[in-house]
């Protein structure tokens, strides 16, 4: 005889499984990576993009070139991917048969299989000064959608270009945000007019670590602190990435342009750097980008932007050994080329979690990590099917045994994967029967590991 309660639950599995509610729904949707190659010592791509998509819940990509060997290594993978067109491209892109001619060739040969949905034309430009860019970066932009527009991928890849806070003639307080004169008028107008009319977003970069000092280093690591007022809107600002939003905020809205998204391109902080650099290790590198998920998901937004989440891409996916400047400037990934993590920011999946040695993830940033004496759990074995683990959920849920942390609003929803939720339900009932070793079987998809797969708020 059908159990009903097994029926009930596996009608709320596939319901809960099918209820994401938006685009940028929780971690998934909203955090991405830069995934930068100065380095002599990285992975094949075919094994990052692997590693990516099996392990942890990064599903958006944002690369400096249009490498093809990486757009290659990401088909099928689903995983959201940003391309670069590098500077020097940008007069050439002028040109309507250049433009064809580069999406000829670096989009249409991978496109639907690797899901290209942003073209970048350059990097920080206005940084430049060089006035043959900057005069040309509007025009290549419209180009280039033009091109898109002609080969039917408009809709799907949309064009942008990121830039430095370094646009800002004022910034403090937040609400006098303007953008540098002649460059408000003749470059960064137009470009939000294309932004508006296409529907993508205004690219940024704002780093709290190129901006703080010892006194505000609680400020700009989201720690708890008297916060700063803008004395002429009240508002109280906790933390500096906000101030920073909304210093870009104020100054797209003087030009009337406060409906366009904004999105944060990069922002990371390096785990080491030189002796004397103040707040610069792995546990502060953790803490920043820890709280910056946090902080853009929550959809808290903004003192100026009130309930929005941000999309955002971490700086970096790894350390990149090749890169001149200061030592900081190589440190500021968050795997190792063994694709070990720095230290744990939450976006490894649990089942990713339980194979990573204890010495390579600091503690105490998430939670007890690494072997705990005299524990165990039970999670999915990373080749296990997902109807299986499916079936898995269906079954632990059915018995009646706590399954609301799995649901949506849960500490344990994001990741909204089977595998994920497979895991904490098959630990669920390992633990409540006994902690016996034939209790994680589940028809050999189950194992058993002595590493606690907890993740932020999420407690196995």
């Amino acid at each position: 005889m059908a159990n009903p309660l097994a029926a009930f639950a596996s009608i709320g599995i596939c319901l809960l499984l099918l209820s994401i509610s938006s685009f940028i729904q929780g971690i998934e949707g909203a955090i991405g990576v830069n995934y930068g190659t100065m380095a002599n010592d990285l992975p094949p791509p075919e094994n990052v993009a692997n590693f990516l998509q099996d392990s942890t819940i990064i599903n958006k990509v944002r690369i400096f070139d249009s490498n093809p060997e990486i757009l290659q290594a990401f088909a099928h993978t689903g995983i959201a991917i940003t391309i670069t067109i590098p500077n020097d491209q940008i007069p050439h892109l002028t040109n309507l048969s250049f433009s064809q001619n580069w999406v000829n060739t670096n989009v249409q040969p991978y496109s639907p299989a690797t899901n290209i949905v942003r073209i970048l034309v350059g990097n920080e430009v206005l940084a430049t000064a060089n006035r043959l860019l900057i005069a040309n970066l509007v025009p290549a932009i419209q180009t280039l959608h033009t091109a898109l527009v002609d080969a039917s991928l408009e809709q799907k890849i949309k064009v942008s270009t990121p830039h430095s806070l370094g646009i800002l003639t004022s910034s403090s307080p937040p609400s006098a945000g303007k953008f540098r004169p002649g460059y408000d008028t003749h470059v960064i107008k137009p470009l939000l007019s294309f932004l508006r009319a296409t529907d993508s977003p205004f690219l940024i970069n704002p780093y709290p670590f190129f901006g703080f000092s010892a006194e505000t280093l609680d400020y700009a690591l989201f720690r708890p602190n008297s916060g700063v007022v803008d004395e002429t809107t009240g508002l109280v600002y906790t933390n500096m990435l906000d101030a920073q939003l909304d210093a870009v905020f104020s100054a797209m809205r003087v030009l009337g342009f406060e409906d366009v998204e904004i999105l944060i391109a990069e922002t990371g902080w390096p785990s080491e750097g030189d002796p004397a650099q103040i707040g610069v290790d792995p546990d502060n590198a953790a803490e920043y980008n820890r709280n910056l998920i946090r902080q853009v998901t929550s959809k808290v937004g903004t003192p100026l932007m009130p309930n929005r989440t941000f999309e955002t891409y971490i700086f970096a996916l790894f350390n990149e050994d090749l890169k001149s400047g200061p030592i900081c400037e190589r440190n500021f990934g968050l795997f190792r080329p063994d694709m070990t993590p720095v230290y744990d920011v939450g976006i490894l999946q649990p089942t990713a979690r339980s194979s990573v040695p204890a010495s390579s993830i600091p503690g105490p940033v998430g939670g007890p990590v690494g072997p705990i004496s005299g524990k165990k759990w039970c999670l999915p074995k990373s080749g296990a099917h997902l109807e299986a683990l499916q079936r898995n959920i269906d079954y632990v849920c059915g018995l009646g045994l706590d399954c609301g942390p799995i649901q949506e609003g849960g500490p344990c929803f994001a990741p909204n994967t089977v595998r994920a939720h497979a895991a904490y339900a098959m630990n669920v009932y390992y633990q409540a029967m006994g902690i016996n070793g034939f209790d994680c079987d589940f028809d050999r998809t189950g194992t058993i590991t002595d590493v606690d797969p907890s993740y932020g708020r999420c407690k196995y």
